[in-house]
């Protein structure tokens, strides 16, 4: 009977230690040791959901923890507020630069589009500081350039260029998901084109917004598939344990899970009988 065919373990153990870490424990504990090398991994969440602030720390720790340098390629933002908001969270960017191990590039969508997918503008970048790690923020402003179909075919010309570089790349989404709802991003049809999806989430729960996170996919290796909780800090991103006692959460009507509930109720019982 045909089975699965099983690598060897020095094979398993090489692939472990190509893995693209992002550095934030927790959520390379979820990935399984981190993204794969040279996958394309979709980052996707509403606005305030702590995006940018991943993706850089992303880059920051492949450099300095590492030795595997980056790019950060942004529509949106100038640098001077991507170098300020990195400092408050205590990371150098203009330093990584001055060391080759960093490049900021901002540019727009349309002049992207119009130099064949970003070979001419990152080319040259890319062999400076011999990247291995990219980022692209956002698809959602690029898609404002695009009509529905193309941007299909810009986005997979994109990541065979990056692939094809051996760049590991995390592409920002914005989905614009309102509170309740619970929409992964395949309205632009790129879901499978990426290797990984990785969904930042804010719920609900008493009254209170928490932020929750998930990975939807990975391509070639298990993860897990549990939400949990994480919170922007000073120090950047920090995932902590997951949402076990409550369910419904991506749903927006969450509710305390039924063994949750149970031991409430019988403790509750308790303390009236005791």
């Amino acid at each position: 009977m045909a089975g699965r065919v099983k690598r060897p373990a020095r094979q398993e153990e090489s692939i472990e230690k190509m893995r693209l870490q992002t550095g934030i424990s927790e959520l390379d504990q979820m990935l399984c040791g981190g993204f794969l090398p040279g996958d394309a991994v979709l980052l996707s969440g509403g606005a305030g959901t702590g995006k940018t602030t991943l993706a850089l720390e992303h880059l920051v720790n492949g450099a300095t923890q590492f030795r595997e340098n980056g790019i950060y390629l942004t529509f949106e933002q100038l640098p001077a507020q991507i170098y300020r908001d990195s400092l408050s969270l205590g990371w150098d960017i203009r330093k990584l630069e001055d060391q080759n191990k960093f490049r900021l590039i901002c540019t727009s969508p349309s002049l992207l589009l119009e130099t064949g997918g970003g070979e001419s503008i990152l080319s040259e970048p890319i062999k400076e500081i011999h990247a291995q790690r990219i980022v692209v923020d956002s698809l959602s402003h690029l898609a404002m350039f695009t009509g529905h179909n193309e941007l299909r075919g810009e986005l997979y010309r994109l990541i065979m260029l990056f692939k094809s570089r051996g760049l590991g790349s995390l592409l920002i989404w914005e989905n614009n998901e309102s509170y309740g709802q619970s929409t992964l991003s395949t309205d632009a049809g790129i879901s499978f084109l990426v290797d990984c999806i990785v969904s930042l989430k804010p719920v609900e729960i008493e009254s209170t917004i928490r932020k929750a996170l998930v990975v939807w996919k990975m391509r070639g290796s298990d993860h897990d598939k549990r939400l949990r909780e994480y919170e922007i800090t000073s120090r950047g991103v920090e995932v902590s344990a997951p949402f076990s006692d409550y369910e419904g959460l991506l749903t927006g009507s969450p509710r305390k899970s039924v063994t949750e509930q149970a031991a409430s109720n019988w403790a509750m019982a308790f303390a009236k009988n005791k």
